[in-house]
């Protein structure tokens, strides 16, 4: 029996570094098309399950799609459950954004959703994808170390919770949702609102004093490249679903303006 090893988790470092690292959503479904995004060079890719249909025996054929490319395959869970997460770990998900992570408690929480007692929850299978079928000899003592977890800021009250979830051990980014801030800001769509706008230029600087990497998700260049300049470290800045609809648009355009 061969013995392989952990692989090193480059996104994960980059987040400590507070390294700049764009990256995109993954809505589609397709694994085709996770493996050509894989490699078009981004430090990493975010395969949806909150707001797509993909379900938890998708994901690993998401992971082979992802293999041998630049981008480190973040998977979105559907919501803050051990469950779920469970289940994926052991498919050998490693880096999770959690969404709608409003206290300390919920990041505590997910936090032992992914760790094995005694410093968490986590069930106990021998052989599994995630320990590459119990040829990892050292996976249960090292599992951890190239584990990424990212919890997501939604709301003006969780927003107030930075400091304390940012406190956690074993937190590693805090991620910003505009377009659910926005909603619940009363400001529905309207995630370039200069209120809204407000509350993102000034939740950077205080994810920043946790020690924990910044995230965001904007879709327009010019004002992506400023929340770089601004310190979020690693931001969402396209889709498969978008560059699949604006740019077949855009192309149209083109030939018919000729």
């Amino acid at each position: 029996m061969s013995n392989a090893t952990l692989q090193p988790n480059l996104f994960k470092r980059g987040l400590a570094e507070g390294k700049r690292q764009p990256g995109l959503w993954l809505t589609l479904e397709s694994p085709n098309a996770t493996e050509i995004l894989a490699g078009s060079g981004y430090s990493w890719m975010l395969l949806d399950m909150e707001h797509t249909p993909v379900d938890a025996s998708q994901v690993a054929h998401h992971l082979r799609a992802a293999r041998g490319g630049t981008a480190e395959l973040v998977v979105r869970i559907p919501w803050n459950e051990p469950i779920m997460m469970k289940r994926l770990l052991d498919a050998g998900v490693r880096s999770f954004m959690v969404p709608f992570v409003q206290s300390a408690e919920e990041a505590r929480a997910a936090v032992a959703a992914t760790r094995y007692p005694p410093h968490g929850i986590r069930g106990v299978s021998g052989n599994m994808r995630g320990n590459n079928y119990a040829r990892i000899k050292d996976y249960g003592e090292r599992y951890h170390e190239e584990q990424c977890i990212i919890v997501q800021i939604e709301t003006p009250a969780a927003g107030a919770a930075i400091p304390e979830i940012g406190a956690i051990e074993g937190v590693d980014g805090i991620f910003v949702g505009p377009n659910d801030l926005a909603a619940n800001m009363g400001l529905f769509g309207k995630p370039g609102a200069p209120e809204v706008r407000a509350e993102i230029d000034k939740m950077v600087g205080v994810i920043k004093k946790t020690g924990k990497a910044p995230g965001i998700l904007n879709f327009n260049v010019a004002e992506a490249r400023e929340l770089f300049t601004q310190g979020y470290s690693y931001i969402a800045v396209g889709s498969d679903t978008a560059i699949l609809a604006r740019r077949s648009e855009a192309l149209l355009a083109e030939i018919n303006a000729a």
